[in-house]
């Protein structure tokens, strides 16, 4: 067992002089494999990062809230969707009054959907901000969606009942309105009407780590308040916060079938309305990140073939020119397993190389990603892109090393 382990340990030094021997040919020879490994490091990290954005962001939508609309967001409606009947504010006030529902909203929305910004301009003196959406709430918004204000307070219940001009701005909004002045209490003029600041939100969150969330271009208003901007606007967004996680597939099927009575759904007919939730988009985004691992699989696939068919061509010839070191270390008592250890070493030492040279490489490529997109680095990956880069070499050197083993001492010693 010491023999085998002191032959370990000289077949790596081997490899290793081998590799300081042959810089230039080393380096062309494991250059598919730092290209393969880099392409994991990079990509994993990307998709991991971006992953744990979308888990952040779905989170801040909260995990007990339901939403209700006429046809699903997350896939593009068709002409039946599009044609079909609006929800409407007494549907909302008739789910909550389920029983395990806490909280309930409806919200209307003016924005260009196409282009993901608004389509209203905000004044102050002689500031102006283009692009601004516009948004109604009912004052039970901010405890569905739990939001946070950082000046400033929500609209009430008063507010709506009188539908006061008052306005809660967007954290982007706000800044580009305001700058240093406190904007509390100051008036707007928001699509040629006049309103009182009362509120500003907090910064959201973003899925890709940068840029800007389009909530904060927002400017928010009671429902009864944004019908006299927009009385043609009457398609409801409904929202339902439940109790325990463990009741939302109860909750779920009370709306459902509510909903199917109130808009007169028959038995055999499919809904005409559509409720899902947060675990809606996190199912979509798996989906999309499952086409990018594909991607990542194909491309370091490809890099880590060229690199072990560069590794295999460069140990056979390796094995060519030390033919007569092979006929010599046989001669003193080398066994045929020892030289196919040896050399099947010398190939997996060559391929780790290029594995760690792809690791830091693709590590440091990924925190640089993290400057504009969501990017960080995952331990199992790392371990994963270095095993598949030893495999590499074992797979594609085990063929060379059989044929230095089985070279026959006589005729090796003789080979010039």
């Amino acid at each position: 067992m010491a023999m085998r382990a002191s032959d370990q340990r000289e077949s790596v030094k081997m490899a290793l002089d081998t590799l300081r021997a042959n810089k230039m040919r080393s380096a062309l020879t494991i250059l598919g494999i730092v290209i393969g490994v880099m392409t994991v490091i990079t990509i994993s990290s990307v998709i991991n990062g971006l992953n744990n954005s979308v888990s952040d962001l779905v989170s801040s939508f909260g995990t007990n809230v339901l939403w209700v609309f006429r046809f699903p967001f997350i896939a593009p409606p068709t002409a039946e969707m599009l044609a079909r009947k609006q929800l409407t504010y007494d549907d909302m006030l008739a789910i909550s009054q389920l029983p395990h529902v806490t909280a309930t909203s409806a919200s209307l929305q003016y924005t260009n959907y196409q282009f993901n910004e608004g389509s209203a301009t905000a004044k102050f003196g002689q500031r102006k901000v283009d692009n601004v959406s516009l948004e109604g709430d009912t004052p039970s918004n901010a405890q569905v969606y739990d939001k946070v204000i950082s000046e400033g307070r929500f609209f009430t219940d008063t507010d709506q009942e009188r539908a006061a001009d008052v306005t809660v701005l967007g954290h982007d909004t706000e800044r580009a309105l305001f700058g240093p002045v406190d904007p509390i209490g100051q008036q707007v003029i928001i699509s040629g009407r006049t309103f009182t600041v009362i509120g500003v939100f907090e910064k959201q969150k973003t899925a890709f780590g940068g840029g800007k969330n389009p909530n904060d271009s927002y400017a928010y208003f009671p429902i009864s308040t944004f019908h006299k901007l927009h009385p043609e606007i009457l398609d409801y967004w409904l929202s339902a916060k439940f109790d325990d996680q463990k009741n939302k597939g109860l909750v779920t099927d009370e709306i459902r079938e509510l909903l199917r009575r109130r808009r007169k759904v028959r038995n055999n007919q499919d809904d005409n309305f559509a409720v899902f939730s947060s675990d809606s988009i996190t199912k979509l985004w798996n989906q999309i990140t499952g086409s990018l691992f594909l991607l990542m699989f194909g491309l370091s696939a490809v890099g880590l073939m060229v690199g072990g068919v560069g590794v295999m061509n460069i140990m056979l010839v390796s094995v060519t020119e030390r033919t007569r070191e092979i006929g010599v270390r046989k001669a003193i008592g080398a066994t045929k397993g020892i030289i196919l250890m040896q050399f099947t070493i010398e190939a997996v030492v060559l391929c780790a190389v290029g594995g760690i040279i792809g690791i830091a490489l693709g590590s440091m490529f990924a925190f640089g990603l993290k400057l504009l997109i969501s990017s960080e680095v995952s331990l199992m990956w790392i371990l994963t892109a270095f095993a598949c880069s030893c495999a590499i070499g074992l797979v594609f050197g085990i063929y060379p090393a059989y044929k230095a083993a089985s070279l026959n001492p006589i005729e090796a010693l003789r080979y010039e």
